[in-house]
């Protein structure tokens, strides 16, 4: 009338799961309880052995019970040997492994544990019940069942446990709190112990007296601290939980699935995005001034590094991931490469004067400054991150065709919805991260086909079972449009904008882009094997401004970071081209310059621009802005919307995540499209 439980509980059998970077070997973080699961097989014959001595002698030959073990038990409490307990290995298992079985000592409880125990002893082997008693109980140091308390206590696997040392894990099994950093009289009671396990084993015939004499009392390991996540680890581990949230895993599933899972996150630039990050950054920079950095593998859509700013300043949010912020003329070549996939050609002109009116503006759209550029191709437009050309790019090709490909290329419909109707559009007045932006302009280098981003490579269950991530792949735009593109962008880090960004020994494709009163600053550039964005911004949405470097724009100090990144990442790659373009982008005015001769050597720095701003001016000085007024919103007061549109009032960050960006979705960016940005100093 007593059934043996149909389940079990779940601690006892809970493993946690351990994630790794994108090596497979290195751990990056542990999550839930620390438990692995081992084969008997795998368990030294003299761990057994021990185990046996200590807690059932009888083990191989009882009946799941012993009145003999009990009436011990009280014996040895009396004179105060306390070498073993009064319940048998099975009896313990049963108490521990079942569902049903409460812990409270009651008479009636203990009875219907010796009923359970005897009918598992008749319908499980011996070795089935010493499987899962070894692989279950807990021996103390955070530590469930034998494998995780052999690397607890020795830092090796089972299979590689002397005698001494599997003798002192059954001796924990009985006061593991006690036992697990034994010190004073309580290292006296562990060694006590211990030699009463030894002594038991050659009782019973597990040891032969000269081994018993030979055994030395084991050295212990330091116990480790709770595994602490610190610095981006915490933000990795939130991004990883996150997605494997999306894919169907449950919390229950990570903490106690046993799983082993891989992401796409490379140890080496993980470091390498903190220190351009923090190197490149004066020491004074204020605390309130946010900088994200993500990098993604353009034929995987794996993110393989990223920098999310500091956990002790932004808890509660990454600047990589979680913090959206305008995107300014980084937008741009989204509607480049819809014009160009939708019949345009980079020797098309368009408008490029100032003010531009556009119907469904309710006043004119000026160029920053007001400066005209009159009709102009889309290569130089691209170039000089000239305004009014692409709002009439946008009005030409369709702003519809526009939020398609920046869709398609990985920004979610819903960053984009309120503001894809407004003739700005163009300029990024939408909101996006750091990943979805080096995500988008992965498309281009990898040939107008985007694959999903994602953090997680694969995930290995308790049982062996593989599962790799698929990610989507989707095509945006034809591999010509994306070439022509990307020759476009090249232009931006040779002669306009981004020279800041140049590296010495491979080409380069980028877009910087400043927002009203540099609000937020961009820079997003790649090479063909590796797309990676850069932004600043202020968690209250006021001017970035630096210590010694002035009001930020695009091709300042997120390019500069951007150059000492990849500087880092594309060390030992090979180098490789971009596709050509089509014919009409081989013009004598922007013709591949000579390598040999216009390339920048290995120490390269920008050299100063016209204005005689400098890449890095020194510290402590100030650098001229780009004409004489401080920076200003390049169009009227309804920012180049819509006559029905207003821009979103600026509120205080959400009290339940203190410090997050409150960006306006409406402002405009301060591209080059009026007032003069000198090569190497643009935005």
């Amino acid at each position: 009338m007593t059934p043996i439980p149909d389940t079990t509980q779940k601690q006892a059998t809970a493993q946690g799961s351990v994630i790794y970077y994108r090596d497979g070997k290195s751990v990056l973080a542990r999550q839930g309880v620390d438990r692995r699961k081992v084969e008997l097989a795998r368990v030294p014959e003299h761990v057994r052995d021990a185990v046996i001595a200590a807690e059932n002698r009888s083990f191989y030959e009882d009946a799941g019970v012993s009145l003999k073990g009990t009436g011990r038990a009280v014996w040895s409490t009396l004179t105060g040997q306390q070498l073993q307990g009064g319940s048998t290995i099975t009896q313990q298992l049963v108490r521990n492994y079942y569902s049903g079985l409460s812990q409270e000592r009651s008479v009636t409880r203990k009875f219907k544990e010796i009923l359970i125990a005897m009918k598992v002893d008749q319908s499980k082997s011996k070795d089935w019940v010493l499987e899962q008693y070894l692989n279950t109980i807990y021996f103390g140091r955070g530590a469930n069942g034998i494998q995780s308390a052999a690397r607890a206590y020795f830092g090796k696997d089972v299979e590689e446990l002397t005698v001494s040392e599997g003798a002192y894990l059954a001796a924990v099994i009985q006061q593991p709190s006690r036992f697990a950093d034994p010190k004073g009289t309580d290292l006296v009671a562990a060694r006590e112990r211990w030699q009463s396990v030894i002594n038991a084993m050659g009782q019973t015939g597990a040891l032969t007296a000269e081994q018993v004499a030979a055994q030395q009392f084991p050295e212990l390991t330091t116990p480790k601290k709770p595994f602490e996540l610190k610095g981006q680890a915490q933000y990795m581990l939130e991004q990883v939980t996150a997605e494997l949230n999306r894919r169907g895993y449950t919390d229950e599933d990570i903490n106690s699935g046993g799983l082993k899972i891989v992401t796409t996150f490379d140890k080496k630039l993980m470091t390498a995005a903190q220190r351009a990050v923090e190197d490149t950054l004066p020491d004074d920079t204020p605390k309130k001034v946010r900088t994200g950095l993500a990098a993604v593998d353009p034929a995987t859509g794996e993110v393989v590094a990223f920098y999310g700013g500091k956990p002790s300043q932004s808890r509660y949010y990454d600047s990589a991931f979680s913090a959206k912020v305008m995107a300014g003329s980084t937008f741009k070549p989204y509607t480049l490469a819809a014009a160009l996939d939708n019949g345009f050609e980079l020797s098309d002109r368009v408008d490029g004067n100032s003010p531009l009116r556009v119907a469904s503006a309710s006043q004119a759209i000026p160029n920053d400054g007001d400066r005209s550029y009159g009709q102009i191709n889309l290569i130089s437009a691209t170039q000089n991150s000239v305004n009014t050309a692409f709002v009439d790019l946008g009005q030409k090709v369709g702003l519809d065709k526009v939020a398609k490909v920046a869709e398609a290329a990985g920004i979610p419909a819903e960053q984009l919805d309120k503001q894809k109707e407004a003739a700005s559009f163009p300029l990024g007045v939408s909101s996006v991260s750091a990943v979805q932006n080096a995500s988008g302009f992965s498309t281009f280098a990898n040939k107008g086909v985007h694959v999903e981003a994602h953090v997680v490579k694969s995930v290995t269950d308790a049982e062996g079972r593989k599962e790799v991530v698929k990610p989507v792949e989707t095509k945006v735009v034809g591999g010509q449009a994306a070439a022509d593109t990307t020759y476009a962008m090249q232009q931006v880090v040779k002669y306009g904008t981004g020279t800041a960004a140049r590296l010495y020994d491979r080409p380069v494709a980028g877009k910087t882009g400043t927002t009203d009163d540099s609000r937020s600053v961009w820079f997003n550039g790649f090479t063909p094997q590796l797309a990676v964005a850069v932004n600043m911004f202020r968690d209250d949405n006021a001017t970035v401004t630096i210590p010694g470097y002035g009001t930020q724009f695009g091709g300042q100090l997120p390019a500069q970071i951007w150059r000492e990144f990849m500087t880092v990442a594309m060390e030992g790659k090979p180098v490789e081209e971009f596709p050509e373009p089509s014919e009409y982008g081989w013009t004598s005015r922007y013709s591949e310059p000579d390598r040999d001769t216009q390339q920048p050597d290995q120490g390269y720095s920008p050299p100063p621009s016209q204005d005689g701003w400098d890449d890095r001016p020194e510290p402590g000085t100030t650098p001229p802005p780009f004409s004489d007024e401080p920076p200003v919103t390049e169009t009227p007061d309804d920012g180049g919307r819509g006559p029905d549109e207003q821009p979103e009032q600026t509120s205080p960050p959400d009290p339940d995540l203190p410090d997050q960006p409150s960006v306006p979705e409406g402002g405009v960016d301060q591209g080059r499209g009026g007032r003069q940005e000198q090569p190497g100093g643009g935005r």
